[in-house]
């Protein structure tokens, strides 16, 4: 989870919302570590999960990231949820809940619906405060 801060601290530099994600294979190696992109891209689509996910396949060749672990700083939207899905990752550990924006432990809940053809096991609020605190910094200093 520290490389994860680590890359949404990164991202709160470059003036992009500050998430970070990294997606470790079995044996604990980074596969892909990423924040988010989403004004420097100008893509709608380049959260850190969205960016992690897609350098992680490429690094393993494959569509599917079985058996892999994904770390992120905030609780997954639906977007990333669903990709997170279609992935196969193993585990989702994430730091700060988005009561908001979620699609794990809020909003649509995407894991829980009976149309969710994978589901990966999940471990909220590590380093919550920290994620949180990164958050609402970013934020506090834009209004």
């Amino acid at each position: 989870m520290e490389r994860a801060l680590r890359e949404a601290r990164a991202a709160a530099e470059r003036g992009e919302v500050p998430i970070g994600a990294v997606i470790v294979d079995p044996a604990g190696t980074v596969l892909a570590a990423a924040g988010n992109r989403t004004e420097a891209d100008r893509d709608p689509t380049a959260h850190a999960e969205m960016l992690a996910i897609r350098a992680a396949a490429a690094a393993l060749g494959a569509p599917r990231l079985v058996d892999c672990d994904l770390y992120v700083t905030l609780e997954p939207c639906p977007m990333c949820a669903q990709a997170i899905s279609f992935a196969r990752l193993r585990r989702v550990y994430f730091g700060a809940s988005d009561p908001k924006g979620g699609g794990i432990d809020h909003g649509p809940r995407i894991f829980s619906q009976p149309t969710c053809h994978h589901r990966p096991e999940i471990y909220g609020g590590l380093a919550e405060q920290e994620a949180g605190e990164l958050l609402r910094s970013f934020f506090k200093a834009r209004r």
